[in-house]
């Protein structure tokens, strides 16, 4: 659990680091706070917050089985699943997320779909892996799901 939370713990802390530095050498106090502003929502936006709850992936490939929706293989600071889960915006919830770092039995589903590679996002709909589709993509498959 601690890995998915490197990244955006190091942006805070950078981002601490630069505002007192700025402070220190004399800029104001607002252009320090916007820097950590800054640094704050690109952690947020790399955290696992902005993802919807994660499943296991057998739980996932069960509720995908009764309601035919997709599941997305993912990990957090992967900027290709950022791009897909804030394209998809509220739909997002309408699918079946996977974190690959907190279940490794997730990680081998990715594995087995991209020839020994752990590569995301890959969204398995009707059986079928798509490695890193066009979020419009997936937005028409949900909404043929619904």
């Amino acid at each position: 659990m601690t890995r998915t939370w490197i990244l955006p713990m190091l942006l805070v802390l950078c981002g601490s680091v630069l505002a007192a530095g700025l402070i220190v050498s004399g800029t104001p106090g607002v252009v320090a706070a916007a820097v950590l502003l800054v640094f704050v929502l690109l952690a947020a936006v790399n955290s696992p917050l902005i993802f919807p709850r994660s499943t296991g992936v057998l739980e996932a490939q069960r509720r995908s089985a009764v309601d035919g929706r997709p599941v997305v293989f993912w990990r957090p600071g992967c900027k290709y699943c950022i791009r897909l889960r804030i394209r998809l915006g509220r739909s997002a919830r309408q699918m079946h997320w996977v974190d690959i770092w907190r279940d490794p039995a997730g990680a081998v589903a990715v594995r087995a779909a991209n020839d020994g590679n752990e590569t995301v996002p890959t969204v398995i709909l009707a059986g079928q892996p798509h490695t890193n589709p066009d979020p419009a993509w997936v937005r028409e498959q949900l909404s043929r799901s619904t």
